[in-house]
């Protein structure tokens, strides 16, 4: 088991560790040729880190009061500002840019929180793919078999958290860019409702569906750096009473075309929370197959990153992924009606959706119909899309409807990572929390 900022809070408190030990002990592991630190890490902050460590540690000794993630090991990703540093999103296009001249918000919350950046994590090219892969910087390989992806865009954070380089760290989540890694590497990832937490100094993909989460050891570890990301008290909800929950399952579109680990273990989740009481019952949302339709130009993630990206595919087009840029550039031909247009249907859809969805206390349903797909099969661009298209399309769900969520391990020893999602209404953020407390004490 990763340990959890709780434990290792206490254990900071009571003398049992220093600040200077974990993150050693962390960027140990990022350092380790026979890892994945290469990979999973863009930048790493080694002498800066071991600076931080010593002044949580004094100011401990000190009896001076610290924030809530004193002293704890955190990984950034790599499209985050940092003060100084040219913010490269995963790409070689940027690297002429000019430094950033302040630190992102989010970045400035966790300083203030008292976290100790080690590094910063490697991610799909400008956090447009679920499944992880880079080719300018490596692929980290999946902690569970590393000939498998480790599922995108936050592929480093993910990978940073599970091996033991970071505590938790920071991701983005797009159509499921926290989520999807983490149910991919076995580990939690929670989405905030958007509004909740500020993108600035982050690099964008879509700033109409871009939030900002977190990946780490469980669900109370998101709570707590959920809270400084939103710069919002930090009081861990206590888990809900699971004989107390009413969870819709969509019968349609989020069950379709499951491999059999992630059906098995799926179906064997349901059942243990059936069995704890939750009331489980199945829903006709018929209406989410309208997505694929509502997207099919390429939706607000090619319009808006195409925005922004235009200037620069003119100047540097050439260093892009290619597998990306196409992706972007499909964005140059919506027009403003088309873009207008999806506004309404995003709008539609969500209130569709809530009439039905509002009965009950949460959604559920598996995070990826599919476990992590094996290096081979994404090395041919048909296969990159197929694979990217599932991993990406329960998790886009959500994104599109402003719902925050949760995704939890339910795969047993010996099984791939399965991600069980557990998807709130929007801004019931801390009650989704709750809620997914009470489900990882039951499928852990």
């Amino acid at each position: 088991m990763l340990p959890t900022i709780a434990a290792l809070s206490a254990d900071l408190i009571a003398g049992r560790t220093t600040s200077r030990a974990l993150t050693e002990a962390a960027l140990a592991r990022i350092e380790d040729p026979k890892g994945e630190g290469g990979r999973a890490f863009i930048k790493v902050y080694r002498a800066q880190a071991i600076a931080a460590a010593e002044a949580s540690d004094a100011l401990r000794k000190a009896g001076v009061a610290q924030g809530p993630l004193a002293g704890i090991p955190i990984s950034i990703k790599n499209l985050c500002d940092v003060a100084g540093e040219t913010t490269l999103a995963g790409s070689k296009a940027l690297d002429d840019a000019p430094p950033a001249k302040a630190d992102a918000p989010v970045l400035q919350r966790l300083r203030r929180a008292g976290a100790v950046i080690v590094g910063s994590t490697n991610m799909s090219e400008f956090a447009f793919s679920g499944i992880g892969f880079n080719p300018h910087y490596g692929t980290p390989g999946n902690p569970a078999d590393r000939q498998r992806v480790p599922g995108g865009s936050s592929s480093g954070a993910a990978v940073s958290v599970a091996d033991g380089m970071a505590v938790a760290a920071l991701g983005t989540d797009t159509g499921g860019s926290v989520r999807i890694p983490a149910a991919l590497c076995g580990i939690t990832g929670f989405k905030p409702t958007a509004r909740r937490v500020p993108i600035d100094g982050v690099v964008p993909l879509s700033t109409s569906l871009d939030s900002i989460g977190p990946l780490a050891a469980s669900v109370a570890c998101c709570a707590i750096v959920d809270a400084v990301f939103a710069n919002e008290p930090v009081d861990v909800p206590a888990p809900a009473r699971l004989d107390a929950l009413s969870v819709a399952v969509p019968k349609h579109f989020v069950l379709d075309d499951m491999d059999a680990t992630v059906s098995k273990a799926f179906d064997r989740a349901l059942k243990a929370l059936s069995a704890k009481g939750v009331r489980i019952v199945e829903i006709d949302l018929p209406m989410l197959e309208e997505l694929p339709a509502i997207n099919a130009k390429g939706g607000f993630a090619a319009s808006e990153a195409y925005a922004w990206h235009r200037e620069l595919i003119a100047r540097r087009g050439n260093v892009y992924d290619p597998l990306i840029a196409p992706r972007i550039q499909r964005g140059s031909q919506m027009t403003a009606a088309d873009y207008i247009e999806l506004l309404a249907k995003r709008a539609d859809l969500q209130r569709r959706v809530a009439a039905i969805t509002g009965n009950f206390d949460a959604v559920v349903m598996p995070t990826c119909p599919i476990v992590a797909p094996p290096l081979s099969e994404i090395a041919t661009p048909e296969g990159f899309t197929a694979k990217n298209m599932l991993v990406l399309r329960n998790c886009t769900v959500g994104n599109f409807l402003d719902r925050c969520g949760t995704s939890i391990p339910c795969h047993e020893a010996g099984e791939l990572p399965v991600g069980f999602m557990v998807m709130g209404e929007r801004m019931s953020d801390r009650r989704t929390l709750a809620i997914s407390r009470a489900v990882e004490q039951v499928l852990r």
